[in-house]
């Protein structure tokens, strides 16, 4: 049997405290997945295609938002989600670069290649060009088309960028982190350089702006120079709230009463990001589309607990399988939904996004096949059934094999050494190393000695490769039902062998010294030329390098340095 410890408080003394019932939700100031129906829905009250503005979050935890018990001050969502429709059963991926190709593509990263890790800086990948993206297909339907903020889906060439995928305009990094006042990146001990581009140039004069503020003012000015007459679609990505910890001080006093510094600089980043929110909510009422719009909020992993995160009361944490990992927060909300101000307990998928939006702005879908996400219009704005039945988390074939899995522990169909999880109705099935999986109570309460963190652990299991959960009934899985029911655990392995069948090869090259910011002018950006793309497309992976490696102390320092940084990828990513 499991044996649970709590550390610090326990679940009584948090209840007490009030971290799982306090009330911020006043009003503020402002059948088979890969195959699914895509048709369309859309309501008779649309005359004509409606404005789209989807925010994405970065690293924002379960737990850090008003309406689920935080004591982060969130005003701006909490009245925006309570007034439209809140989703409760809404699943993201434990990562940064997978959620966002999920949600451009439609499709499940085992069918784009990138089902292991993020696209790294010096690496010369990015989402597939052959993939027909989300705003290339609003373009299609007539949309003006804009991004702002966290690209992450890769540079090397320019053809990867956002202004030829589909976006008219771009303002922000290509990078997975960036300085939120210098956009300074570095990519290793001694492999720096700066990361803010305006379309496809590198915007040296914005050095300075703190990136939430930036952004929320270029979607703003983007509104102010466009007609509400014509549909638009703007992508907001904020880097907020991903590490580095960085929040004007007026922010940070708010919350100088909380004793874990790094909670308490992360609050201060929530409320900013939020009140950011409120001027771009502000800006669509003043010019004219906010009657027309449909504003989609989603986070794109769980929260880095290390970083003041909090996924509380879900297990785990960004990086991993857990629900506090893959559990994301979101919500619609729009004067369009037929029936408002409710929760909604639909499963919905960051892959529904892509035939959700393209049939609300009357797009083409017909000639896309291959989506696995599907039209969730109806359950969202009706209260309908919703059509997707299961959600194949992620295989990953490269991650770190599971010590004690093997071939016949998945009844000879499955390797349980392989890191994988799928959900089939009200069961979720995880193999090989979900990731760390301890429950991590908010971290405002004080320090303790050596860690800044209170914990509920899991001090058995340490052997296995294969759990299985009920999700509905366990929410925050503490009772694996594995041994119990072996004959779900068979089904839910055969579903993942559907689906592995069906997976491409991961693409995954090596990093390329060519990439460093030093030949580009102390910027990140494209630098592959034409005759590097023949060469590598020839030869399916890039070499590693063109001239013989050196031997030296400084190149076994940068190596150490590499593989320190990989060990810590969690806290990076």
């Amino acid at each position: 049997m499991a044996v649970y410890t709590l550390t610090g408080f326990s679940l009584v003394s948090l209840l007490s405290f009030g971290y799982l019932s306090w009330d911020w939700m006043k009003p503020g100031l402002v059948a088979d997945v890969a195959t699914g129906p895509l048709e369309k829905s859309l309501p008779p009250a649309f005359t004509r295609p409606p404005h789209i503005i989807f925010i994405l979050t970065d690293d924002q935890g379960y737990h850090d938002i008003g309406y689920h018990g935080s004591d982060i001050q969130t005003p701006t969502l909490d009245r925006l989600a309570a007034e439209g429709v809140k989703l409760e059963n809404y699943y993201i991926q434990p990562i940064c670069t997978p959620s966002r190709s999920q949600l451009i593509t439609g499709r499940y990263q085992i069918h784009t290649g990138l089902q292991h890790s993020i696209i790294r800086p010096r690496q010369p990948n990015c989402l597939p060009l052959d993939q027909v993206t989300l705003p290339q297909k609003l373009q299609e339907a007539g949309y003006s088309t804009h991004m702002v903020g966290k690209w992450h889906l890769g540079f090397y060439r320019k053809e990867c960028l956002p202004t030829r995928r589909g976006f008219d305009t771009f303002l922000g990094s290509l990078t997975g982190n960036v300085d939120y006042y210098t956009y300074d990146n570095c990519d290793g001990p001694g492999v720096c350089g700066y990361d803010l581009h305006e379309g496809e140039n590198v915007a040296w004069d914005q050095s300075g702006k703190y990136s939430t503020f930036l952004y929320a003012q270029r979607v703003s000015k983007i509104l102010a120079s466009h007609s509400p007459k014509e549909p638009i679609f703007i992508y907001v990505a904020f880097q907020a709230v991903h590490t580095p910890l960085q929040s004007p001080k007026e922010y940070i006093y708010r919350y100088r009463s909380m004793g874990n510094v790094a909670r308490r600089k992360y609050a201060a980043m929530v409320t900013c990001m939020d009140e950011a929110v409120k001027n771009i909510t502000w800006a669509l009422k003043k010019y004219g589309y906010y009657d027309n719009s449909v504003i989609v909020f989603s986070t794109d992993n769980g929260g880095q607990t290390f970083s003041g995160g909090s996924n509380w009361p879900l297990r785990g944490r960004k990086g991993t399988y857990w629900e506090g990992g893959v559990r994301g927060i979101g919500f619609v909300h729009s004067p369009l939904i037929k029936r408002k101000r409710r929760t909604s307990w639909a499963l919905v998928h960051i892959t529904d996004w892509y035939p959700t939006l393209v049939s609300l702005a009357r797009g083409n879908l017909s000639n896309v096949s291959g989506l696995d996400g599907y039209n969730v219009w109806p359950a969202i704005s009706e209260g309908k059934e919703s059509p997707r039945t299961e959600i194949l988390h992620n295989i990953d074939p490269l991650y770190n094999h599971a010590k004690y899995g093997s071939l016949e522990d998945g009844f000879g169909i499955w390797n349980t050494a392989v890191q994988a999880s799928i959900r089939v109705g009200e069961w979720k099935l995880l193999t090989g190393d979900p990731g760390y999986s301890d429950w991590i109570p908010p971290q405002t309460l004080t320090n303790f000695p050596g860690s800044w963190w209170n914990l509920e652990r899991l001090t058995d299991g340490l052997r296995k490769s294969v759990w299985l959960f009920n999700i509905t009934a366990d929410p925050y899985e503490r009772y694996d039902l594995s041994d119990q029911r072996p004959d779900v655990v068979r089904a839910l392995l055969m579903r993942l062998v559907h689906y592995n069948r069906t997976a491409i090869p991961v693409r995954y090259p090596a990093e390329n010294p060519r990439a460093h910011p030093d030949f580009n002018g102390g910027a990140w950006g494209p630098w592959a030329s034409e005759d590097d793309v023949d060469e590598w497309e020839g030869s399916r992976e890039p070499p590693k390098s063109r001239s013989k490696k050196k031997k030296c102390k400084i190149c076994k320092l940068r190596s150490f340095f590499r593989k320190l940084n990989t060990r810590l990828m969690s806290n990076r990513i």
